[in-house]
């Protein structure tokens, strides 16, 4: 495949320029919730580049996944219509965090356009901001000055936001030849066509403090950009990213699958094929990533896409499920790169085949309902609601063009004025949702201090205590050179052993002291990666820069805590043998109390299944293995199959691994030395959080042994009050079961016998006129035995007219009427006579001509009610 052979090539020639290869982060950003999905290779630096945090390499170069079907990049509705708009695509790129800047970012992507790429260097065409002088005359130096373009800040220049990091671009574009159009230049090729950008870099070298106001970044960065599929159209000489090999292999394989034959020139059958390949890449690697569809957030964007495979393809007459007879295709394209596709081949084919099959029926029901309005809309004006169109489109997937469609066949037109607005609206909603958060004022306090200090030293792996000094003193958000006796504030140390929370573990809680003071430590954050706060409060003496004091860690509390943690990464791997090798970790907390543990599983675990769970825990916790810790490097860790790793999480060039034989983890958190002193393990709860996402809650070692406690307590209360033993329990229960079986059986008896008692004496008063049997009158019965009583009177005594009511003890009371089809043909109804007698009782009431009740607040009037009904039954005979 030309589509691995270009990415492993590029990798590895920044490799070979001292680049570190980081893995693609996930398409869910992983801790941005301003991104719907990942969009740029850029994303999962963002932190790098806003001074956020450091990373243990300045240079960097990744292909990373990405999805852009919402918000700025929606590229959703022109899938298949064009030549290269894609939802999911690799986006190549390397990265500079303060190293290297323009010239060598410019003279790398000329050698990989030329060398790697295999691009003719005549045919380039370098464009620079217009104002960046620098970059024009770097270019010169490969690209005659004829060739370099400059453009305006609207094509060549870059902002993160409002505010924060921006600089000029240099886009690389690639002539095409006169195929593509006739324009001279990429000034007169406004389409783009002929001119095709393929790479972007930017270079961020201001910092934009206000809309009008920029200032030099200290640290000039480089962030750059290449579709791989783009450069592939072009190094394959194709006019269409199809036309690459891994989505034509998909293409190949829809053909065979819809037994239609791909045609590009098809202008009516082609685009299907198209939305097909991608759509199919975009929800496969979602999926894998954690997504599923849903009515909500990324789940609603996901669930849309794979409804609009559905709809392109019934176009190829596929009207049963059929995505998951392509994805083997993508497997064997892709897996072997993406080695999470392969992991959940089995879970991503069974989602997709649940979610079309839910769809065929949603849109079979909005057909139907596609009818009833196109019927209702005849009689109001000939026009279907904009309201009634967005439903349609939003509720039931049919697209706007297919409504309008079928009403300009009924004669109807739509009200897509309406339509718009309500479409963005809805825009404007998911725009709120995913709000840009504010940065921390704070963040760059600890930047400048890190720059200065350098990082806190953890000893916490192998002392609970240790000597340290102190670094810095934070009060309300300041740098202080004190903290007095009372005050609260963040202590930061040379050295310590207090773990910061982190990766779901929280932090360590403690005391600071030395000879004359006390510093209560109630939790420990890294506010900043390589900073460990120690958050409290100074109980005694006053704390001044430079002292120096004991770090002490709660001892008891910190082993509990490892003691859980070990206990989730045993609970991941049983899940695992249990579940199947789709599940993945979607978050997890690790106290001393309890642990949660969060992943992703598309339906509830059965009882047997959470048994199996435990056992297998408590089995390796008998077997007390040694918990053993080491380093390797991060590019050694990739390479080991055994040791789980969570894409998207950001890791160090040094990793730790927790190796318990049988589980191997990436893990910063501390952990138990023996599983034997977990103890025992208990899950308290699974529960569901959202689509596709389950949760356990569970228990170990004293907190397990008292729950078992408290059950075995309430077994033996209940064995006492029921008069038994514990063993003898259940056979007690069935016996009370049985003998309450009975006494049913004999109280319904019962009951059957005074309702009759009572038809036969409330029968003596039925009436007849004009042929019409009637019964208006109160019984002495339980107001639940009140419909019983009215079917058994209307069967038993052939009654046509019935309204019956009950006294309740408390003054209340309730009336139930029923009418028989012959008194209903002569226009009697049961909800008439109700509405007659609601107001005198002071209730209320409902129902349908042949059936209604009421209840009301006035029991003593309610002789004078029926009275009333039967005299306007009378009348009405």
């Amino acid at each position: 495949m030309q589509t691995e052979m270009l990415r492993k090539k590029f990798l590895n020639y920044f490799k070979s320029k001292g680049h570190t290869i980081v893995p693609s982060s996930l398409v869910v950003p992983h801790d941005d919730p301003t991104l719907l999905f990942t969009n740029a290779g850029m994303n999962q630096f963002k932190d790098v580049f806003l001074g956020k945090s450091k990373r243990d390499y300045t240079r960097a170069s990744t292909s990373q996944k990405c999805i852009r079907v919402g918000g700025k990049h929606n590229d959703l509705e022109n899938v298949g219509h064009t030549r290269r708009h894609l939802t999911f695509f690799e986006m190549l790129g390397n990265f500079s965090f303060g190293d290297y800047f323009k010239e060598d970012a410019i003279r790398f992507a000329f050698e990989v356009s030329t060398e790697v790429f295999g691009f003719n260097p005549d045919r380039i065409w370098p464009s620079v901001f217009e104002k960046d002088d620098e970059a024009f005359e770097l270019w010169k130096a490969y690209i005659p000055e004829k060739r370099i373009v400059r453009f305006g800040e609207k094509e060549n220049f870059w902002a993160m936001g409002d505010t924060g990091p921006c600089g000029p671009c240099s886009e690389l574009l690639y002539d095409r030849g006169e195929k593509y159009g006739s324009a001279k230049n990429p000034y007169e090729d406004a389409s783009g066509e002929r001119y095709l950008e393929f790479w972007n870099l930017v270079f961020m070298q201001f910092n934009k403090l206000d809309p009008k106001t920029v200032e030099p970044l200290p640290k000039p960065a480089v962030d750059t950009g290449a579709g791989l599929e783009r450069i592939l159209s072009l190094s394959m000489d194709v006019d269409n990213v199809f036309e690459t090999d891994v989505l034509r292999s998909l293409i190949a394989k829809i053909e065979e699958v819809s037994n239609v034959k791909y045609n590009p020139e098809d202008s009516q059958k082609s685009p299907a094929f198209r939305v097909i390949a991608d759509h199919l890449r975009c929800l496969s690697f979602a999926i894998s990533d954690g997504v599923v569809p849903s009515n909500v957030d990324r789940g609603y964007v996901l669930r849309k896409v794979l409804r609009r495979a559905v709809r392109y393809g019934r176009q190829l007459g596929l009207d049963k499920p059929f995505l998951k007879d392509i994805l083997p295709k993508l497997v064997e394209t892709m897996g072997n790169d993406y080695k999470e596709l392969k992991t959940n081949e089995s879970r991503i084919a069974e989602i997709l085949t649940v979610e079309e099959e839910s769809f065929l029926k949603t849109l079979k029901r909005g057909g139907t309902i596609l009818n009833q309005i196109i019927a209702s809309s005849k009689s109001h004006g000939n026009e279907i609601s904009g309201e009634d169109a967005f439903k349609l489109k939003d509720t039931y997937g049919l697209p706007f063009e297919e409504i309008f469609l079928l009403a300009k066949d009924s004669g109807l037109t739509v009200n897509s004025k309406r339509f718009d607005e309500l479409e963005l609206e809805a825009k404007e909603r998911s725009k709120q949702a995913h709000k840009a958060s504010k940065q921390m004022a704070s963040v760059n306090l600890f930047f400048e201090f890190l720059e200065k200090e350098g990082p806190t030293q953890f000893t916490g792996y192998n002392h609970i205590s240790s000597d340290a000094q102190v670094k810095a003193l934070v009060k309300d958000g300041e740098f202080v050179s004190r903290l007095n006796e009372g005050e609260e504030g963040l202590v930061i140390l040379d050295k310590t052993p207090f773990y910061a929370e982190m990766g779901g573990q929280v932090g360590d809680e403690g005391t600071l002291v030395s000879k004359d003071v006390i510093f209560d430590v109630k939790d420990a954050k890294s506010p900043f990666k390589g900073v460990t706060a120690h958050i409290g409060k100074i109980e005694k003496g006053m704390l001044k820069i430079n002292d120096s004091l004991i770090a002490k860690v709660n001892q008891e509390r910190r082993q509990k805590i490892a003691n859980n943690h070990t206990a989730t990464h045993l609970l991941h791997w049983a899940l695992e043998k249990v579940l199947g090798s789709h599940i993945k970790q979607a978050g997890s907390v690790v106290d001393d109390k309890r642990l949660r543990f969060d992943f992703s599983h598309h339906k509830a675990m059965t009882k047997d299944e959470i048994k199996n769970i435990e056992d297998l825990v408590n089995e390796k916790i008998r077997s007390n293995a040694s918990v053993k810790s080491y380093e390797v490097s991060y590019e050694t860790a990739q390479k080991r199959e055994d040791i789980k790793q969570f894409f998207g999480d950001k890791y160090d060039d040094q990793v730790r691994v927790i190796d318990i034989d049988f589980s191997k983890e990436l893990c910063g958190g501390t952990h138990t030395e023996r599983l034997g002193n977990i103890g025992y393990f208990r899950i308290l709860k699974e529960s569901s959080i959202a689509a596709g996402v389950r949760r356990i809650e569970a228990i170990s070692g004293s907190d397990a042994e008292t729950f078992a406690r408290m059950a075995e307590d309430t077994l033996e209360k209940a064995a006492k009050e029921l008069k038994t033993t514990e063993d003898k329990l259940l056979s007690r229960i069935a016996s009370l079961l049985e003998e309450e079986k009975k006494l049913n059986e004999k109280i319904k008896e019962f009951k059957n016998d005074k309702l009759a008692h009572v038809a036969e004496k409330l029968a003596n008063h039925v009436e007849t006129k004009s042929g019409i049997r009637f019964l208006v009158d109160i019984a002495l019965i339980e107001p639940e035995d009140l419909k019983a009583l009215a079917d058994l009177l209307m069967s038993k005594f052939n009654l046509d007219v019935l309204a019956v009511g009950v006294k309740l003890f408390d003054g209340r009371c309730q009336v139930l009427s029923k009418i028989s089809d012959k008194a209903s043909r002569q226009s009697i109804k049961a909800i008439d006579l109700i509405k007659l007698i609601s107001p005198l009782i002071e209730g209320s009431g409902g129902g349908k001509d042949l059936m209604a009740q009421a209840g009301g607040k006035s029991s003593e009037r309610l002789q004078e009610a029926l009275d009333k009904a039967k005299n306007h039954l009378v009348q009405t005979l």
